[in-house]
């Protein structure tokens, strides 16, 4: 099992920007960015695929940007135009994949997960 940390969290205004990172102990090629506001359900920010493609939803595609460093097993997230509704804690996690007949891929489960960082966004 990888260790998960992420870093970056933090306050700031409205319209401000934050740069969270994950970083895991052994390489995970499915990683993900999930957040849960205070009284609310987690969501799915960002994935990551076996071929490094990334997505995002709905709810911060254009606002936010995430990126691989793999030589650090390093995924970023960018958050630019940050709004009050993008306050909670976020979460990292991370996968090894899973091996089909012919290839490794990311089902969308992560066994690895990190503490989580609080952002907060006051307007």
């Amino acid at each position: 099992q990888a260790q998960v940390v992420e870093s970056g969290g933090g306050s700031v205004q409205a319209g401000g920007s934050l740069r969270l990172s994950c970083t895991t102990s052994v390489n995970r090629p499915c990683m993900a960015w999930f957040r849960q506001p205070s009284g609310k359900q987690r969501e799915r920010l960002v994935t990551t695929e076996i071929d490094g493609e990334i997505y995002y939803g709905s709810s911060v595609k254009g606002r936010f940007n995430a990126s691989l460093n793999n030589a650090k097993n390093t995924l970023y997230l960018q958050m630019n135009n940050l709004k009050a509704e993008d306050t909670a804690v976020y979460y990292c996690a991370a996968d090894e994949g899973v091996r089909g007949l012919f290839s490794l891929y990311c089902n969308g489960h992560y066994r690895d997960w990190g503490q989580g960082t609080q952002v907060t966004v006051s307007s």
